[in-house]
């Protein structure tokens, strides 16, 4: 299943989402222009290295000050067009509806605490790693989680490859999304083992997911206390 769109209407222009996927995608052309040897230290170096991190949190005061900044540089970073256009994707989707909610302000530190929480739960699991891990689709996971307490059952269209026919559809959020969180724990689960080891951060995604489902409850009741646009009449109900 692709999301390909929601029909939940927003009340404000969500700025915050749309500057986070522009710092994306300017951090990955310019990842883009590096020559093979230059990219590789620039990741090594900007990355969330697992075994540096666990470093850092057995002696946080002695730590250096770069590794837990990576905890945030780290979610800048991609691998590939897929991986960043599949993240973007996903962040274009759900982070209007949950920024909405928040503000601008508090959906950015939501987004990067999300972020790395994410990054830190990798880092438990993959301890012994010195491999760097990047992407922003453990914050963009934190979206998800906060997007399916809100709105667990806004209308989701999804695209579904079937043989040679795609067909959209639309179904719930919690469909949606539970089954996204389904296969990140089945997936990150199943890589625990070394024969079935992935460069993918399952781990990030299901860390990301509960933080943003726990740390979003404060907000919940603005959800239920707001007018929903799509009942708005009228130019002036937007001012």
């Amino acid at each position: 299943m692709i999301p390909l769109s929601d029909s939940n209407p927003t009340r404000r222009f969500p700025f915050m989402t749309w500057t986070l996927i522009a710092i994306n995608v300017g951090v990955f052309f310019y990842e883009l222009s590096l020559r093979p040897f230059v990219l590789d230290r620039f990741i090594l170096t900007w990355g969330a290295v697992p075994t540096n991190v666990l470093n850092a949190l057995a002696d946080p005061w002695n730590a250096p000050v770069s590794v837990w900044a990576t905890l945030v540089t780290s979610q800048f970073l991609h691998g590939g067009w897929f991986h960043i256009l599949g993240n973007m994707l996903y962040l274009l989707i759900f982070g209007d509806n949950v920024e909405d909610v928040l503000g601008h302000f508090s959906y950015l530190i939501f987004y990067l605490l999300c972020g790395v929480i994410a990054m830190l739960a990798e880092s438990v699991i993959k301890g012994a790693s010195r491999l760097p891990a990047i992407g922003a689709s453990g914050a963009i996971a934190g979206v998800l989680g906060a997007y399916l307490v809100l709105y667990p059952w806004a209308r989701i269209r999804i695209l579904v490859p079937l043989v040679i026919v795609l067909w959209t559809f639309q179904v719930p959020a919690i469909i949606v999304l539970g089954w996204w969180f389904i296969q990140q724990f089945f997936y990150g689960t199943a890589a625990l083992s070394h024969a079935a080891a992935s460069g993918i951060a399952f781990w990030a995604h299901i860390g990301g997911f509960v933080a943003g489902m726990i740390l979003v409850l404060p907000f919940i009741g603005r959800v239920y206390g707001k007018p929903r646009a799509s009942n708005y009449r009228g130019f002036d109900d937007y001012m």
